[in-house]
């Protein structure tokens, strides 16, 4: 089975600071892995560094199949990302950002349909213009647009903030869907106690260390099963830890 993410002692640098210090990861075809972390941790670097969007000092990067230390655009058309910042058109309207979100990625309009209506935006709303809508609603539509790209990898960065109790849901349910047709989802959250319910695994990184993995049972038929490995700690000359490995 060919993985969907296979990282091998990736190291990324922000300026001098490795962001990802040597991680290892490894995440198979249609698993719902959760990332947990403090704030600066390096889950958004690493994300963006599977989107093809953060470059890599060291290491090995495979994503989709795609050597991300050798190509990082290849991998943009087959994943879709949900960031921090929604990144809409804010002169286009809801509808017409989904559209471009599908064509994109090489999905029609049908796609773009069904994104609309799978979010509650199918009615008065996908006329609306992005600049004229609430922060919540334009987190909808970004969700939406990820949907509407039918991608292999979804790519989740704390998919839940700024939405309410009817979007969050909503967004719950996108996930499970999308793992059930064979899609991939790495999602980094805060709130574990609601991210780990969809999860195959939940694993957590610190200072740019994935620090341990904890197998969980809700989506795998198996019985439960854990494993934590030990904190990462710093050698005494100073050099980098030994990156830790997850299964």
């Amino acid at each position: 089975m060919d993985l969907v993410v296979r990282l091998r002692a990736v190291v990324s640098l922000l300026g001098r600071f490795p962001a990802l210090a040597g991680v290892d990861l490894d995440v198979a075809p249609g698993e719902v892995l959760v990332v947990g972390g403090p704030n600066g941790a390096g889950k958004t670097t690493l994300l963006r560094a599977c989107a093809g969007l953060v470059a890599l000092s060291s290491g090995e990067a495979t994503v989709l199949g795609h050597d991300l230390r050798r190509d990082r655009r290849a991998v943009r058309e087959e994943i879709g990302l949900l960031g921090h910042a929604t990144y809409l058109y804010d002169d286009l309207t809801v509808e017409e950002n989904l559209r471009f979100a599908a064509r994109a990625a090489g999905a029609g309009v049908a796609d773009a349909k069904a994104a609309l209506d799978r979010l509650g935006l199918g009615g008065r709303l996908r006329h609306v213009a992005a600049n004229r809508l609430s922060a919540g609603q334009r987190r909808r539509v970004a969700i939406a647009a990820v949907a509407a790209r039918r991608p292999r990898l979804w790519l989740l960065d704390e998919p839940h903030a700024g939405l309410d109790a009817g979007g969050r849901d909503l967004l719950d349910a996108l996930v499970v869907e999308a793992a059930g047709e064979g899609a991939t989802v790495l999602l980094a959250s805060h709130e574990l106690d609601r991210a780990s319910t969809l999860a195959g695994r939940t694993v957590t990184i610190a200072g740019g260390l994935i620090a341990d993995g904890l197998l969980r049972a809700e989506l795998r038929p198996a019985p439960a099963a854990s494993s934590a490995a030990p904190s990462p700690g710093q050698a005494a000359t100073g050099t980098a830890p030994e990156p830790l490995r997850v299964p």
